[in-house]
């Protein structure tokens, strides 16, 4: 059987296509279709499949689309309650595509509804693990208690990961080869490897889930220090679990103005070093201006779902994949418009005098605005105050304002934007970004 894994860098996510005999099969595709419709022409196969291993949280999936476009058929577990047109698929359900036999194993534990895909032709078995089974971890089981048509509480999804990886897998071969739904840098997880694949006897011997341990030991691990959880998540949830709409129509409705000034809640695109030369007002900078930052994590993360905003950025040959980005995580409905800036009436950052902050740091309040779970592993700088940057907008107030403050991440990435949003929030007091020269104090 041939298989393509499709990769977005940005959210850390797998895709897959599935090619036995002219037909195709798509598996928990991205917003975006047309990488997928290519791919079909290009093996002359026709897609007649779409599997969602879960309603995903953390991008929004194109599968009612390429169902609309195709006539594919889709599936996916009944559990998830789908609100668009589908056949369940669930523990003991089969489906040919050509040559290959696709079966179905029900594997709680990231979710309530989660599947696993199994994929057998001859002696070569697949495995379609979703966000079960990562590359040297398991989904985290903490994401449905508020979102889809099954809520639960992330102990009894914990409870459920320690059956799924005890019981589901274990018939299974040792070359049955392992594609997950997400690799390292996702936060659908804790600690994913590197590695786009496995086997399952690779995991079987080096992920920590399949080690010997009582289930109180991998409840307290899999619950250990997780990830912070992005406000769109659960938004995100929902739309899966009725259908995205086409996104192209979609993009096509959102407002283009060059040379505008606008007011309200504004996210600049820019890279870091344009919006301090100069920016609107109050705006934020989230970074889109390389297509490998996290964009999308940041901007549903600071910008609530629903929540009306606009959009600047560096010139109009940017607007369609700025736009896409914004797409991926279903925010493009409201997006009130996108602009270019005039040249007049911005805002300058003041710049930070680094020497006399390594000399003089008590002289500043520093605040960290890494994830809780960064800072639990060491901080930068003892006097920091934690502020992490998805709950900046709410905890700014509580800054203390004696002194200047200087905000700083990891890289110089979320500190870019955590600076900009104090702007706003804090006033009668001076704001610098250290940026990037925070590697200057790490060990």
């Amino acid at each position: 059987m041939k298989t393509k894994q499709f990769e977005y860098k940005p959210l850390a996510h797998y895709s897959y296509a599935l090619v036995s005999q002219g037909k195709m099969a798509v598996i928990d595709p991205e917003r975006d279709p047309m990488q997928y419709y290519s791919y079909a022409k290009e093996q002359n196969a026709k897609i007649i499949a779409i599997f969602e291993t879960h309603p995903h949280a953390d991008f929004v999936s194109s599968h009612l689309q390429i169902h609309e476009e195709t006539g594919a058929t889709i599936y996916t577990s009944k559990k998830t309650g789908a609100d668009y047109p589908y056949k369940p698929f669930d523990e003991g359900d089969t489906v040919k595509i050509g040559n290959i036999r696709l079966r179905v194993l029900n594997t709680p534990g990231h979710s309530p509804d989660s599947i696993t895909l199994v994929a057998e032709e001859g002696y070569e078995t697949i495995l379609f693990t979703g966000d079960t089974l990562f590359i040297g971890d398991v989904g985290r089981p903490d994401l449905r208690e508020k979102a889809g048509n099954i809520t639960a509480k992330r102990q009894d999804l914990a409870e459920m990961m320690y059956e799924t990886i005890q019981d589901k897998f274990s018939h299974l071969p040792n070359d049955a080869v392992v594609y997950p739904a997400h690799g390292a840098g996702s936060l659908c997880g804790k600690n994913l490897s590197e590695d786009s694949s496995s086997t399952l006897g690779d995991e079987r011997k080096d992920n920590w889930a399949f080690k010997q341990q009582t289930k109180e030991e991998f409840i307290d691990m899999i619950l250990d220090n997780p990830p912070f959880i992005p406000s769109y998540f659960g938004f995100n949830v929902d739309i899966n679990k009725s259908g995205a709409k086409n996104v192209r129509q979609a993009i096509a409705k959102v407002p283009f103005k060059m040379h505008e000034s606008k007011k309200g809640l504004i996210v600049d695109t820019r890279s870091a070093k344009l919006f301090k030369d100069g920016h609107l007002q109050d705006s934020i900078n989230v970074q889109a201006a390389s297509e490998d930052n996290p964009f999308e994590t940041w901007l549903g993360s600071i910008v609530e779902p629903k929540e009306e905003f606009h959009l600047v950025i560096d010139e109009p040959a940017t607007l369609g994949s700025v736009l896409d980005r914004v797409a991926k995580i279903g925010y493009e409905a409201q997006l009130i418009s996108v602009i270019t800036l005039e040249k007049k009436d911005l805002v300058k950052s003041k710049e930070l005098n680094l020497q006399h902050f390594k000399e003089q740091p008590d002289d500043y309040t520093i605040v960290d605005v890494r994830n809780k779970s960064e800072v639990n592993e060491g901080k930068i700088f003892e006097s920091a105050l934690s502020h992490p940057l998805n709950k900046l907008r709410d905890t700014a107030a509580k800054i203390p304002t004696n002194k200047p403050v200087v905000v700083h991440c990891s890289s110089g990435y979320r500190s870019a934007a955590a600076s900009s949003i104090l702007l706003k929030r804090i006033k009668d007091v001076e704001v610098y970004d250290l940026g990037d020269a925070v590697e200057g104090f790490q060990d």
